[in-house]
């Protein structure tokens, strides 16, 4: 890998890379996810060290330039400080996100940079990023640029939780079965994967060579999230009478584990445990909103279970340092950077040992990792840390220790030297005439050099044309299933709540 073959001292950034034109392409941006926080921070980075950054993402609620400005010394062209923002159709259980139409590379290379970038940076692939890796594989090896994927969202895991029998098990394998066959593609030089559980799927269930992988974590502004922001009126709101103070911060959505985190709460009301459970996040879909709220139960009628709503910036910050302990009961996270905030925000973490905080969490120093269907388990270990306040305070000076560690600036420093490494290798490639002479695969038919030049251009356009007619067949299975869904909770929007029918009646026949 990497590391191994040119050895880079993280603390500098890559001076050899400013005036370098990369286009990153994201599935989502603005105050969305943890994945557009991470991926600001590498452009933030990137730009302010004078690379040309050109972002580009399908469209969402928010619709606003999300980076900071392009230094005033720079030289860059202001252009690039302006998101390229693509059509696409808004996901019902999360309308921040969207599905991108199907769009051709060659389009997206003509509204950002007028022609083809030095790399192209995929920032968890999903609809866009899988269009990108398909159509510049039927480019000729001399037109195709160099791309680098970073890995952060286990989308066939999603799938599996988020779809119905049998719709869910199918596009598992078939995320699975294309992920794979796009990953493996010479045109993509590297992979990053964030936790160990992400390495083994890229390297089990993807069959993505060893040597394309590279671990890129994510990281924590310690300055921002700090113990020293909590706030005491904050606490008194949420708990008048000193309650104990637990915590989540997430979408508001049932993939994401709030099943289990109701469970959870119900238990530790049985068992007497004197709480209020804080609820951080949201989903402007009201009916996804409303069916993980119902699935508290009487816990909302008790006051036991409070929704603030989404929060951004120094609120949210302030939230975290306000809790006692941090319940993280997702298990589709690669990484989970909400249990790493947590930490430093000096507050313990009880986490289901899957996916990335299996790798952050260091079991009884940081906090404690049960199994993912532990149910009795987890309730216990949250009640042993509810009632050992000293035990709480040794977790939290910990996990704010190995926060400390975990700086943004490093983590950028090394994605931006591997995409240096990266265009170097590519540019010394094409010098040296490695990856010039090869062309779609033609050989069998016996073509003269001029009849080649003249079938190879039309058959690099049948080939993309193929490969976007795969995408929009599969688009239209989807969009499908999301039309249906959307109108699902449009009907339930505007169609009385059967529990709340089910109480009327009750009280018709009552009276």
């Amino acid at each position: 890998m990497a590391d191994e073959q040119t050895p880079h001292d993280f603390d500098n950034f890559p001076s050899g890379l400013a005036g370098k034109r990369i286009l990153l392409c994201t599935e989502s941006l603005g105050p969305v996810n943890g994945v557009s926080r991470t991926t600001k921070m590498l452009v933030d980075q990137l730009r302010s060290n004078e690379v040309i950054v050109s972002v580009v993402a399908p469209y969402n609620h928010t619709k606003i330039n999300t980076f900071n400005p392009i230094s005033p010394s720079s030289n860059v062209n202001s252009l690039y400080q302006e998101e390229v923002r693509l059509a696409g159709y808004p996901l019902p259980f999360n309308p921040e996100l969207s599905v991108a139409y199907p769009v051709r590379l060659s389009e997206i290379y003509r509204r950002t940079f007028g022609g083809p970038p030095d790399l192209i940076y995929l920032a968890s692939p999903a609809s866009l990023g899988f269009q990108v890796m398909l159509q510049m594989r039927q480019y000729a090896k001399e037109l195709q640029v160099p791309v680098i994927c970073n890995f952060q969202t286990d989308l066939a895991r999603y799938c599996s939780v988020l779809f119905p029998w049998p719709l869910g098990g199918m596009a598992n394998r078939t995320f699975g079965l294309v992920e794979g066959n796009l990953f493996r593609d010479s045109s993509v030089k590297t992979i990053f994967y964030p936790s160990t559980s992400v390495k083994k799927y890229l390297d089990k269930d993807a069959n993505v060579p060893t040597n394309k992988m590279e671990v890129l974590r994510r990281g924590v502004n310690t300055k921002d999230f700090d113990p020293a922001k909590k706030s005491l009126a904050l606490r008194k709101e949420w708990a008048p009478n000193g309650e104990l103070i637990l915590f989540t911060c997430s979408r508001i959505a049932g993939e994401k584990g709030f099943g289990f985190l109701a469970q959870v709460a119900k238990e530790l009301d049985k068992e007497g445990l004197d709480f209020k459970l804080v609820i951080v996040g949201g989903n402007r879909n009201p009916v996804v909103f409303q069916e993980v709220k119902d699935m508290f139960g009487s816990l909302n009628e008790k006051g036991k279970v409070i929704f603030p709503g989404f929060k951004v910036g120094e609120d949210l910050m302030v939230h975290y340092a306000s809790a006692d302990i941090f319940l993280h009961c997702s298990i589709t996270e690669t990484f989970g950077l909400v249990v790493l905030e947590a930490m430093a925000s000096g507050v313990p973490v009880i986490a289901r040992d899957q996916g990335g905080p299996s790798d952050t969490i260091e079991q009884g120093k940081t906090g404690f990792l049960i199994p993912p269907d532990d149910l009795d388990g987890f309730v216990r270990k949250t009640m042993l840390l509810g009632r050992d306040s000293r035990l709480r305070e040794q977790f939290a000076l910990a996990g704010r220790a190995f926060a400390c560690e975990a700086t943004w600036e490093r983590i950028s420093n090394k994605a931006a030297w591997q995409m240096f490494d990266t265009i170097e290798q590519f540019k010394q490639d094409k010098q040296s005439g490695i990856s010039t002479t090869q062309a779609p695969s033609v050989g069998w038919l016996p073509l003269s050099a001029p009849a080649r030049r003249f079938l190879l251009p039309k058959i690099i356009t049948a080939k993309i044309a193929f490969s976007l007619s795969i995408i929009f067949g599969f688009w239209t299975i989807v969009g499908t299933y999301l039309v249906f869904t959307d109108i699902g909770h449009l009907f339930k929007t505007h169609t009385p709540r059967a529990s709340t029918l089910k109480r009327s009646v009750s009280h018709w026949i009552k009276g």
